[in-house]
């Protein structure tokens, strides 16, 4: 006993050279095994499996450690919406009540206080990041880096050039701003003016419906803001399941202080100065183009989708052509020089820059993949597997095909359709914190029994999705998953539900 004691112990404080998985490249030729241009999550994550793994890796940070992510996106965004969304609770009598509780007097809030919530949290995250790559011993290059040539990356701070044996681009995004939009990030701004929450405008028209511009307008309402949506399609929450937005609709939006314009486009928005001149909204017609109406609010949010940050990266040095900026790859995440293009050897990239799947988790498991490849273990991720959220109040969550894509491609390849749904509302848990609205409804191949999609919304939407997540990658049936025991009373017998219903069980 004692002796594997100890064996386990010098295995687990063993350096990095004795692991199994041990991958070192490293010789004279190239300064780094590894280097990674851009150190958001998805670079983030390459960097710390590539050390995992004994390679030399150096990350180019362009001075942004965390990228979009942990800066200006997914981190600070849940501390407004966390504080937010406690001021609308704190502001719901009836259901307050419903539980016991009166609040007497007015709710209030500090709006600079909720803004160094978030900005603290952001920091702190960074600060996390930096502090791991440090104590991994990875190279952080403050400069941004430029591909200067085949295994070579250019320092634009210094002017060095670095040699590496792999190059991983993971430049992210940035905001994508339509045509005709003057940003100012004072009264017309992005997500990344949003998060600073400079001030809370009475009326504030956001452009899009998809996920950044719904979490915003939880924000927004909850502090007591007006909202309208201006959605250049047909409907709003043009992304999601159909039948999930309509839910969300009936949820999120009805009851709130929001309207909307729907196949519209917002073709000129001026900025205003704030407390003195509005901003103006000018839009058209989607399909005609003609002018249909002018309004005059207090802020513009723009939420119209992310563009990916490879401008001015040195992409030309190894010939690769772009599709609106974003840089072709093949299942491995190896560049290729255009969509239908030839593989480049030792050169990949991750994250929003390829434009699979625009998520920072995703960016994360693609880096890690990156990194198996890199070491000769062939790796896929599959897509389809990895989840999706938006934190509203309450949440919604998805993983794999909406149910209109699953009825497409149910008729392409041959094979029947199954649903079943579970409810919130007959859930003891949700009942209990008064929360019974929302579903969960799980799409399966009838003939394998396996998942092809899942999308619930409703409380703690986001966190009862992984179990879903790991049964699409896993391969697990309904029929398995239906004999699964599930806590009770908790959130996850909603899913216990559904997966029950899609074998002809029933859920007590």
């Amino acid at each position: 006993f004692s002796y594997l004691l100890v064996l386990q112990q010098v295995y687990c404080f063993a350096p990095i050279a004795l692991t199994r998985r041990h991958c070192s490249q490293l010789n004279a030729e190239f300064d780094f095994d590894v280097a990674i241009i851009g150190c958001g999550v998805g670079g983030h994550g390459a960097a710390l499996h590539a050390r995992g793994q004994g390679l030399k890796t150096a990350v180019f940070s362009g001075r942004d450690v965390g990228g979009t992510c942990v800066n200006r996106g997914c981190v600070p965004s849940k501390a407004l919406l966390a504080a937010s969304g406690r001021v609308r609770d704190m502001k719901d009598a009836s259901h307050l009540e419903s539980l016991g509780i009166n609040v007497e007097g007015e709710v209030t809030y500090d709006r600079q206080a909720v803004a160094d919530h978030a900005k603290n949290l952001a920091n702190t995250v960074k600060g996390n990041l930096e502090n791991s790559l440090i104590g991994l011993d990875v190279s952080v290059i403050e400069g941004r880096g430029i591909l200067a040539g085949p295994n070579k990356i250019k320092d634009d701070q210094s002017g060095k050039i670095y040699t590496a044996k792999n190059i991983i681009l993971a430049p992210g995004s940035v905001p994508f701003v339509p045509p005709g939009v003057t940003v100012d990030e004072k009264t017309v701004y992005t997500s990344d003016g949003a998060l600073n929450l400079d001030f809370v405008p009475e009326w504030v028209a956001i452009i899009g419906s998809g996920y950044i511009g719904l979490e915003f307008s939880d924000v927004y309402t909850a502090l007591g803001s007006e909202v309208t949506f201006i959605e250049a399609l047909p409907m709003l929450m043009p992304t999601f399941d159909r039948e999930i937005a309509k839910q969300a609709e009936r949820m999120l939006i009805r009851p709130r202080a929001i309207d909307y314009r729907l196949g519209v486009f917002a073709s000129e928005v001026t900025p205003g100065e704030q407390g003195k001149k509005p901003c103006t909204i000018k839009m058209i017609d989607a399909n005609t183009k003609e002018h249909v109406e002018t309004i005059e609010v207090d802020a513009v949010m723009v939420a119209t989708g992310r563009v990916p940050n490879t401008k001015d990266m040195g992409l030309e040095s190894m010939n690769i052509e772009t599709n609106r900026g974003f840089v072709a790859v093949d299942d491995k995440m190896r560049v290729k020089t255009s969509a239908d293009g030839e593989v480049i050897d030792n050169l990949y990239c991750i994250g929003d820059a390829n434009g699979v799947m625009m998520l920072a988790h995703a960016a994360s498991a693609q880096g890690i993949s990156a990194v198996e490849n890199i070491c000769g273990r062939e790796h896929v991720v599959n897509h389809e597997a990895v989840p999706a959220a938006c934190f509203t109040h309450p949440e919604i969550a998805m993983v794999g095909l909406t149910e209109e894509q699953a009825v497409e491609r149910a008729e392409k390849e041959g094979w029947t359709l199954g649903k079943s749904q579970g409810n919130f509302r007959a859930n003891s848990k949700a009942l209990a914190e008064g929360e019974g609205a929302g579903i969960a409804k799980v799409l399966f191949n009838k003939e394998t029994e396996k998942i092809v999609g899942v999308h619930i919304i409703g409380i703690h939407a986001a966190d009862l999705i992984q179990e879903c997540a790991n049964a699409v990658e896993q391969g697990t049936t309904v029929r398995e998953l239906s004999m699964m025991v599930h806590t009770h009373p908790t959130l996850c017998e909603v899913l216990d539900e559904a997966f029950k219903g899609a074998v002809g069980m029933s859920s007590h």
